[in-house]
């Protein structure tokens, strides 16, 4: 098993689907014990703003923000810094322990030794 997975999601409520994928893969990722960094691009960059996540409904998926609490519990969330700057989202905007970053920590991230890259 890697020692760090990497996780990018791309869909927000376009993609509701593939969105609640991978942040239920992230949080039960966390739950097994794996360090997980999920990042937040695109349309899934309004999940990383207060009550936005509660605002999303999939049929027979964990709710939102049930699987960002638990992994902002045991891992970590960034939102990318031109999808920020796109939206007007600011450091001073977003939940606590989400950080924003660009795409040369995620690439940092992602070449790490016994990472695990997944892009949703």
């Amino acid at each position: 098993m890697p020692k760090k997975l990497v996780i990018k999601v791309t869909a927000g409520a376009d993609a509701p689907e593939r969105c609640s994928q991978a942040f239920t893969v992230a949080a039960v990722a966390v739950a097994s014990g794996v360090e997980v960094s999920l990042w937040l691009t695109g349309e899934s960059a309004w999940f990383a703003l207060p009550g936005r996540a509660a605002e999303f409904e999939l049929p027979h998926a964990a709710p939102l923000p049930d699987l960002i609490d638990s992994i902002l519990a045991g891992g970590g969330i960034t939102l990318c810094t031109q999808c920020a700057a796109r939206r007007g989202i600011t450091e001073a905007d977003v939940l606590e322990g989400v950080r924003i970053a660009g795409a040369q920590v995620f690439v940092q991230e992602a070449m790490a030794d016994g990472a695990q890259a997944l892009v949703y």
